[in-house]
């Protein structure tokens, strides 16, 4: 198992399947690369079932296909990843685990049970398989840079944390958009502010992975380190003021 501390490994999240942006690690030619978003009901129809695929190149062209996902009505909160590399050469393969939260951060543990098909994987790897790989070392830094750049794993670590946000009455009701969206200092609170003033007003609170279920616009300031904020005049504007 590799434990995540919150330093190393900043969790990640998209909301749209037609979206495909570019992530780059600043000083190093690495991209990540967003793919699909799928999104179908779960059997009972009480949750989603979100799958996010992905495409890594690293800084001498090394490649790794990614997905990973998480299923919204699970107890508790476990999701899976699959990393796929070497696609048709011998030592390729399909790396498997399940990603759950640890105290302030994540971790994660391979597994037998494979997620995903990945267009750079080769066969499905069971976990002592995966162990025994001379490339796993470069599995999990694929993983690190995935679930730092690609928007859809901020989301998911939202969800698996079980963040909480406080929210004002009328974005809490849904009668307006968020047009502020904070992180505390010291307290590490998030909250949801949309026009209407919030001084005096009582605060809702609620879940962050829920406020981005119904307004995917979000998922661009879930990696907001604490003490900053951001703010945009309406939804499909720019985010400004995170920085």
């Amino acid at each position: 198992m590799i434990v995540a501390g919150v330093a190393r490994w900043v969790a990640v999240v998209c909301a749209c399947a037609t979206m495909l942006s570019i992530s780059y690690v600043p000083g190093v030619e690495i991209q990540v690369l967003e793919g699909a978003l799928v999104e179908v009901p779960t059997a009972g129809v009480t949750g989603m079932d979100r799958r996010v695929f992905g495409e890594f190149v690293g800084p001498r062209g090394e490649l790794a296909s990614y997905a990973f996902g998480w299923t919204t009505d699970s107890d508790p909160h476990v999701a899976r990843l699959s990393i796929g590399i070497g696609a048709g050469n011998p030592g390729g393969g399909t790396f498997h685990a399940v990603i759950f939260a640890n105290e302030d951060g994540h971790a994660f543990s391979l597994t037998d049970e494979p997620f995903e098909r990945v267009p750079q994987g080769g066969p499905d790897l069971t976990a002592d398989q995966s162990r025994a790989h001379e490339d796993l070392p470069f599995v999990w830094w694929v993983t690190d840079h995935v679930l730092q750049h690609d928007r859809r794993a901020w989301w998911m670590r939202h969800w698996l944390l079980g963040t909480t946000c406080i929210q004002t009455p009328e974005v809490f009701e849904r009668h307006e958009p968020v047009l502020m969206i904070s992180h505390g200092p010291d307290d590490g609170v998030w909250q949801l502010v949309g026009a209407s003033d919030a001084a005096g007003s009582i605060g809702k609170l609620g879940h962050l992975h829920h406020a981005v279920d119904e307004d995917p616009s979000l998922i661009d300031v879930l990696d907001l380190p604490p003490g900053r904020s951001a703010v945009r005049a309406g939804i499909g504007r720019p985010w400004t003021g995170r920085v």
